[in-house]
């Protein structure tokens, strides 16, 4: 695999945002306005666009919010809340509560069951094998829809854990919102007894220490978080997420993820063609970017080459959002790369 660039280090002259974030402008002058425009005001080809930020070399240096939206809203997250549960993994790693090299331990897959070969970092780059469809219309034997909406929504990870095997394990890539219910089990039994432990575990480990003062995660009846999909907060505590990437999982001077864990999800997953690292997509804005993404057109994208995070927020369909990669690509290219 290519070895990964560096993550550029926070500008020395500008401080971690607390409550309030540092501000500039973005290069370029208007240029940058006039591209975001083309979004908003294109609905037929872009669908709705709720909020629009940019962050470059750790400022605030963009903005805009659709009619009736603004930074106090929280928006939903939808997969993006997959990249956030790659973080919560990571600060149990850290603490040697996870192994990601160790067979999971899911008690339904004990004994001889073959899906007890299934190691963390296999359900983390989604190479489980598990039998699964996301798709997310009906009729078309869909797995996450029931999980998150019908029979499996109070307990989404054991709805997950009764799949069997489609493939052997590690030999096929496979996109599973399942999956991460999975992983989201195994790290609340990790972090407590009960949802009440598991919440004060994700916001004591992560949503506090980067600021994130308006993140709601959302848990089932059984106490797992859903990792696969609901995270809310506002756009800027989406672009604070980012940011905390940007800093290879260091905010204001310290380490809150484990040294390399960034670098972890950043990394290409063989058997997914250069689409996915680990609970992250790979390269939409650039070739070097790596980003959440959720089903509905939410992107939160880091450009390592440009310093550079941008949130969009908004309700697309799946050809739009064909689109909306395009104009991502040409917004990121409106930055300049670090000299």
């Amino acid at each position: 695999m290519p070895t990964l660039a560096p993550l550029p280090e926070q500008p020395s002259d500008v401080s971690f945002p607390d409550r309030e974030w540092p501000t500039g402008d973005p290069p370029g002058g208007e240029a940058v306005a006039r591209h975001v425009a083309r979004a908003f005001d294109d609905v037929e080809g872009h669908g709705d666009t709720y909020a629009v930020l940019a962050v470059h070399r750790g400022r605030l240096v963009f903005e805009r919010y659709g009619d009736g939206y603004g930074p106090d809203q929280t928006y939903r997250s939808w997969s993006m809340a997959k990249s956030m549960l790659h973080a919560w993994v990571g600060t149990l790693v850290r603490d040697g509560l996870l192994d990601p090299e160790a067979r999971a331990p899911v008690p339904r897959w004990s004994g001889d069951d073959p899906r007890g070969a299934i190691t963390l970092e296999q359900l983390l780059r989604m190479v489980d094998g598990i039998d699964w469809v996301e798709e997310y219309v009906p009729d078309v034997g869909s797995h996450v829809i029931p999980m998150l909406f019908q029979e499996g929504k109070d307990d989404v990870a054991a709805f997950a854990e009764a799949r069997g095997l489609a493939h052997e394990p590690g030999t096929r890539w496979n996109y599973s919102s399942g999956t991460s219910n999975i992983v989201a089990a195994l790290a609340g039994r990790a972090a407590g007894d009960d949802a009440e432990a598991r919440r004060a575990s994700l916001f004591r480990e992560l949503f506090e220490p980067i600021g994130m003062r308006t993140a709601d995660p959302r848990f089932d009846a059984a106490g797992t978080f859903i990792g696969s999909s609901y995270v809310f907060a506002s756009a800027r505590d989406f672009a604070r997420f980012g940011l905390f990437y940007l800093r290879d999982g260091v905010w204001n001077g310290k380490r809150i993820l484990p040294e390399g864990w960034v670098d972890h999800a950043r990394r290409e997953t063989k058997a997914s063609d250069g689409e996915y690292g680990a609970h992250w997509w790979l390269g939409i804005a650039r070739p070097d970017s790596f980003y959440c993404s959720g089903f509905q057109g939410q992107y939160t994208i880091c450009v390592p080459s440009r310093d550079l995070v941008i949130v969009r927020l908004g309700q697309s369909s799946p050809e739009q959002r064909d689109h909306i990669a395009g104009w991502l690509n040409e917004l990121a290219g409106l930055f300049p790369e670090l000299g």
